[in-house]
């Protein structure tokens, strides 16, 4: 069927066999058994039908379906139903590609339903299948490898930003000013911000899961949570970190452009000086007055020019001296 990636029944922590859609009912009325069903971006119809097999609730399914949530934790009557975000590094270094997996989780099914750049989840799958001790624990624990596996999916994201902001860093202070550096900077504290958006409202999801007012989570599972915890905590202090120091260097970047027009501004008004003389000289002998100073003197033109040129030359000899030539 479309839009399903994988449905699979599970036993004491092993895999039963997969399982169709209209026959979810059959396998849940064997009480030692729950579904995992995984779906990418699919139809309402399909949603509808998934939700008719566990009784979802309208408000979860309406958010699945519209795919622009923000992470959260929504508790509808015994079942869970949990918004997570993801990132990853658009193709050649670009910008970063957001994507959202949406779960729903009861005493007896899990279902994931992923939307954009979201990750795919059969890696989780496979890990949980591996280790059926653990796997056995039911829903709460598959939940737990879920939000584990996409939240360790942000570390090679924040790693990378990092070294573009060092790329920055070394732009700033070794190259130039460019208007495409101080565009890359806003460019990077802006996907900064996105994936803290997506990142901190996890730390709430999280130390709800661990309270004991969740049934759903088993005693034994939740603290498997706590370290899920504890990597959202050092993603959130990652990700304050680079926009602290993206802040810094913008503010850097901007002393400099200053320091340059400084610069060029003192380089002008020494030319400026320079060239203000021989103009001075000139318009006072181009003024046609009949006396004027060395105006019969067969020397008189050739001292107005060494005088200018002389002047000229003092000035700048003066200006290169204290900087601003």
């Amino acid at each position: 069927m479309t839009g399903v990636v994988a449905c699979a029944a599970y036993a004491a922590g092993r895999r039963v066999g997969d399982v169709a859609i209209p026959d979810i009912s059959e396998v849940l009325r064997q009480p030692d058994r729950f579904v995992w069903i995984g779906l990418h971006e699919p139809d309402p119809e399909l949603l509808r039908q998934i939700q008719e097999e566990f009784g979802l609730h309208d408000l979860a399914i309406e958010d699945a379906l519209r795919a622009h949530q923000r992470p959260k934790l929504e508790r509808y009557g015994e079942s869970l139903f949990v918004v997570l975000r993801s990132a990853r590094l658009g193709a050649g270094g670009g910008r970063v590609e957001f994507g959202e997996t949406h779960v729903f989780v009861g005493p007896r099914y899990v279902v994931s339903v992923r939307h954009g750049a979201a990750p795919p989840l059969g890696e989780v799958r496979a890990r949980c299948e591996a280790t059926p001790a653990l796997l056995a624990k039911g829903p709460g624990f598959v939940l737990y490898a879920l939000m584990d596996f996409i939240v360790d999916q942000f570390f090679p994201l924040v790693d990378a930003l990092e070294d573009q902001l060092e790329a920055l860093e070394e732009a700033i202070f070794r190259e130039r000013f460019r208007r495409a550096t101080t565009e890359r900077i806003y460019r990077l504290r802006r996907d900064l911000l996105e994936v803290k958006r997506a990142v901190s409202p996890l730390v709430d999801v999280c130390n709800r899961l661990m309270r004991a007012e969740v049934e759903l989570i088993p005693e034994d599972a939740r603290v498997y949570f706590r370290d899920v915890y504890d990597h959202v905590i050092r993603l959130n202090e990652m990700a304050d970190t680079l926009r602290e120091l993206l802040t810094t260097a913008l503010e850097a970047n901007l002393s400099l452009i200053s320091v340059a027009q400084n610069e060029a501004m003192k380089r002008l008004a020494g030319w400026a000086a320079i060239i203000a003389v021989p103009t001075m000289i000139a318009g006072v002998y181009g003024m046609n007055f009949k006396v004027m100073p060395e105006l019969d003197w067969p020397f008189g033109y050739p001292l107005a020019i060494g005088l200018m040129l002389a002047t000229c030359g003092y000035l700048y000899y003066r200006l290169k001296r204290a900087g601003w030539l």
